[in-house]
């Protein structure tokens, strides 16, 4: 049985702001330009996220159904691409506040995926299914390139010797 779809607004909204939050700490924390706009930039996507979601709770409290998708989705498309990885990767240290900032978005970004696609799966409401599809899609862009930036991480610790000084 599903949930109903002020609930799921409700905990979309919590994990968009959760991710904001993180992102937006480890911009704050960053002393890397390159990583902290990398974070910057996600902080943003992810208060995106959080206002349109919270105009179709808005819309949905008042109105019993969901905004328009196409004036909120058009032109927002994430700037994340492998290129960046490689760009920011040196300047994280695998065992510092960065790296366990993208580990924590992992969940919070497994999360996403997870409650947006089911909820994409469940509904039979079109405009119900156009956001969550599109908030999925998104958020798997993010989900993924933070799998591959942590992996890049990981195997850049493991053949540095001077991390394993013991």
């Amino acid at each position: 049985m599903s949930q109903p779809i002020v609930d799921i607004l409700k905990e979309a909204i919590l994990l968009e702001r959760r991710g904001r939050a993180l992102y937006q700490k480890a911009a704050d924390h960053s002393e890397n330009t390159a990583v902290r706009d990398f974070f910057q930039m996600l902080a943003d996507e992810e208060d995106h996220h959080s206002r349109v979601l919270e105009k179709h709770f808005k819309t949905f409290s008042d109105h019993r159904r969901l905004a328009d998708m196409e004036a909120q989705t058009a032109g927002h498309k994430t700037s994340l691409d492998g290129a960046l990885r490689y760009v920011i990767k040196p300047h994280i240290a695998a065992a510092g506040f960065e790296a366990a900032a993208i580990s924590a978005a992992l969940l919070i970004e497994e999360q996403s995926v997870t409650l947006y696609s089911d909820q994409a799966r469940q509904t039979t409401e079109p405009k119900e299914k156009a956001l969550f599809r599109w908030l999925a899609e998104w958020e798997h862009g993010h989900l993924t390139f933070l799998v591959g930036l942590e992996r890049d991480i990981r195997e850049q610790v493991w053949n540095d010797p001077h991390f394993w000084s013991f």
